[in-house]
């Protein structure tokens, strides 16, 4: 994400008390509570709180809101995290392989590393056979030094409310 100098003012400028990290609390477990229901859990008025809410929109605090799918009921039970060696590191490869990334909805996270591996991509898919054909599409998008996989057996803790 680019910030802009407002954007970056914005940011900066914003100060979160206890207050704030109630409502991102609340809105982190249920982002569909009305704004009284809201108000009411943190102790504040209607108004008062949905100041609070726009504010941390506006500095990006609050970056957007989604619901949450059960993968499973969806046909795309399988999760994968691959992990890619590169053998170049050119802002050609780089460009190509951020290029495939975005264009594959089967990658839900990308991350450059430190360390041994360079990339872990976590992936949402049906089946095994359904990652080899997203596998089969990756390789034919970007070359890559080595690529393997690990299927996630069990999700002890999966979540994206962050410890605030």
């Amino acid at each position: 994400m680019a910030f802009n100098l407002w954007d970056i003012f914005l940011i900066m400028t914003t100060i979160i008390d206890e207050t704030d990290r109630r409502i991102l609390r609340q809105l982190q477990i249920d982002t569909t509570a009305s704004l009284d229901t809201l108000a009411e859990r943190v102790s504040l008025s209607r108004n008062a709180c949905w100041r609070r809410i726009k504010r941390l929109e506006e500095a990006g605090v609050i970056r957007e809101r989604v619901a949450h799918l059960d993968a499973a009921l969806l046909g795309l039970g399988l999760s994968v995290l691959v992990m890619i060696r590169v053998g170049t590191h050119d802002q050609t490869w780089l460009n190509k392989f951020q290029a495939a990334v975005a264009s594959m909805p089967e990658i839900q996270g990308a991350h450059r590393m430190t360390g041994d591996l360079d990339y872990v991509l976590r992936v949402r898919v049906a089946d095994v056979a359904d990652y080899d054909r997203f596998y089969k599409a990756l390789i034919a998008r970007v070359q890559m030094a080595d690529i393997s996989a690990s299927f996630v057996m069990e999700n002890i803790k999966d979540t994206t409310a962050l410890p605030i």
